[in-house]
């Protein structure tokens, strides 16, 4: 490490500031995009897309949520007919979660207007730049990851 302890603290209260901004424009972008899907429900959304379907259970694992959180998204995704639960094919007792067409239209519409805002914001940037943002958000997410704590 480099840098006083005194520099490192005030980056890190850089960090945590810009951090939760970035959060907040992230909730109020989604609550544009789609009123009825909150960015909690969006997020289970394009997880349960992006594996081509998983359990609940996976869900409140992966994002180290309360299961009974997660069930209310899932039941939310349900009633907007976003997602549907079909039986795993080697344990029919098993529930495993599956993005309708409706769903996947919706992440589809929704991420095209993400990408764009992205390109707007991000436009002035190079490709270095943004090379090294994305390798810094991996490497604070997977950091998350490792110790089994979110920020």
């Amino acid at each position: 490490m480099t840098g006083s302890p005194r520099e490192r603290e005030e980056s890190l209260e850089v960090i945590q500031r810009e951090l939760t901004a970035f959060a907040r424009r992230a909730r109020a972008a989604a609550a544009r995009l789609h009123p009825d899907l909150p960015l909690v429900s969006y997020t289970l959304l394009a997880h349960i897309d992006h594996r081509q379907g998983c359990r609940a259970t996976d869900l409140a694992a992966h994002y180290m949520l309360d299961k009974s959180t997660v069930s209310r998204q899932i039941a939310a995704l349900e009633k907007l007919g976003l997602v549907e639960r079909h039986p795993a094919p080697d344990d029919q007792r098993i529930q495993v979660l599956h993005p309708t067409a409706a769903g996947v239209r919706t992440l589809a519409s929704t991420q095209a207007s993400r990408h764009a805002a992205y390109r707007e914001r991000l436009g002035e940037w190079t490709t270095e730049d943004l090379g090294r943002f994305a390798e810094y958000l991996l490497r604070y997410n997977e950091a998350g990851e490792d110790t089994g704590r979110s920020t």
